[in-house]
């Protein structure tokens, strides 16, 4: 291989790379459904499809009966020896559970897969919770990285200005190092913010279970839900929230159970067949015989009488359990209605008001150091004040967001 044609395979080898390299950056843009998406993939939430599937397996084999029993030996046989007496018996038993009992049992272990799989949405809603505050952390530090930028551009038009001013004898040198002192600090500012959103992609990645350091972009288009103006629907919120609905399966388990309980009134059946050959030519034997159990004598009732009662007493407490939550809920939705609210009204005021009243600061204060009638550090300061409220306004979007999601989660929207 000449060397003409080493450095066309290195060039096109570069060139497929940077293609390889471009593909993998465009197919790790991840917008919000998609995080949401892989976590409905969380190895937690197959652990409950797995419970699930165990549950109803279980239930396949509720109205299974006992196994028979087969017995060989003697039978009347004298101790002292005797060629004509006793016989050599063969039996078997078998026992017949009452129809009802294994109804009741089959139906009580299909209600537990029930009661599982509320509990996996109610885990898939505080997963996709935390998936939705790691990701608008995320684009909040985003949109923060780039007023970062818009300021460093600031800065740096300033400080090569302030050079050229330097050269004529129209700006101090302390000034100067001001101005780098500042645009230094910025570079402290981004690390911290590369930190955090590093941190964000680790913990998403984590909720979707992928390599930890797998960097991805995402989508900084944020919408604000007019969620103040919702009113709280009791009916709608326990109809919507999987705690709430596994109450309701937990209570209907309970009365499964009662059922259950209950159906140990019923008698249980038996059978028992059994053939003797007699010894000394006497003519064989047979025994056939039918049982039934008498489950409702007191001292055999007096069980099921107790679980009966305690169930009683469960369901109350579930009711009871049920209606905390549903005032707990509608109290958190009230005041996260009332605490959205204000914080529309602090954002609304800052880019209307206090951010505006500082760019107009700045502008006057860049005008007149162009006019020579101000100083360096006057125009600094504006910058680095309108730097700062600008920060504190995307807190306030942060804040914003973070009870956007706590309301989605009290709803149960995923």
């Amino acid at each position: 291989m000449n060397m003409k044609t080493q450095h066309r395979f290195i060039y096109s080898t570069l060139i497929c790379f940077i293609c390889i390299t471009q593909v993998k950056a465009q197919a790790q843009r991840l917008p919000l459904d998609s995080v949401l998406s892989y976590v409905n993939t969380n190895p937690a939430l197959q652990a409950y499809d797995a419970r699930i599937r165990s549950q109803d397996a279980y239930a396949t084999g509720a109205k299974s009966l006992d196994a028979p029993k087969i017995s060989a030996g003697q039978y009347q046989v004298p101790y002292q020896f005797s060629p004509n007496g006793g016989s050599f018996m063969i039996s078997g038993e078998q026992m017949f559970t009452n129809p009802a009992k294994l109804g009741a049992k089959e139906n009580y272990m299909k209600g537990m897969a029930k009661v599982t799989a509320e509990d996996k949405n109610y885990l898939k809603n505080q997963l996709a919770a935390q998936a939705k505050q790691y990701y608008y952390e995320r684009v909040v530090l985003e949109k923060k990285l780039a007023l970062l930028q818009k300021t460093q551009g600031l800065f740096e038009y300033m400080l090569k200005d302030a050079n050229i001013r330097l050269t004529y004898g129209k700006e101090k040198l302390s000034n100067i190092y001001k101005a780098k002192a500042d645009l230094y600090q910025l570079d402290n500012t981004r690390e911290q913010l590369n930190n955090e959103i590093s941190q964000k992609n680790i913990l998403l990645n984590t909720l979707m279970s992928r390599d930890k350091q797998i960097a991805f972009t995402i989508d900084t288009t944020i919408v604000l839900k007019d969620y103040e103006t919702a009113i709280t629907d009791t009916a709608t919120l326990a109809n919507a929230r999987s705690d709430i609905k596994g109450i309701n399966r937990n209570i209907e388990l309970q009365q499964l159970n009662a059922q259950m309980e209950y159906s140990k009134r019923k008698p249980d059946f038996g059978i028992q067949a059994g053939h003797m050959i007699s010894y000394g030519g006497y003519a064989n034997q047979y025994i056939l015989m039918a049982s039934v159990t008498i489950p409702i004598v007191p001292w055999a009732s007096k069980e099921y009488k107790a679980n009966l009662k305690g169930i009683r007493y469960e369901v109350e407490e579930l009711q009871q359990k049920k209606m905390d939550m549903l005032n707990q809920a509608e109290g958190q939705l009230d005041g996260l209605r009332a605490n959205m609210s204000s914080k529309k009204r602090e954002l609304k005021n800052y880019n209307q008001n206090i951010i505006p009243a500082l760019q107009n600061g700045y502008k006057t204060a860049l005008l007149a150091y162009d006019q020579n009638t101000g100083d360096l550090l006057s125009v600094l300061n504006g910058i680095k004040d309108l730097q700062t409220v600008r920060m504190e306004a995307l807190d306030r979007l942060k804040e914003l967001l973070t009870l956007q999601v706590a309301y989605e989660r009290e709803n149960e929207k995923y």
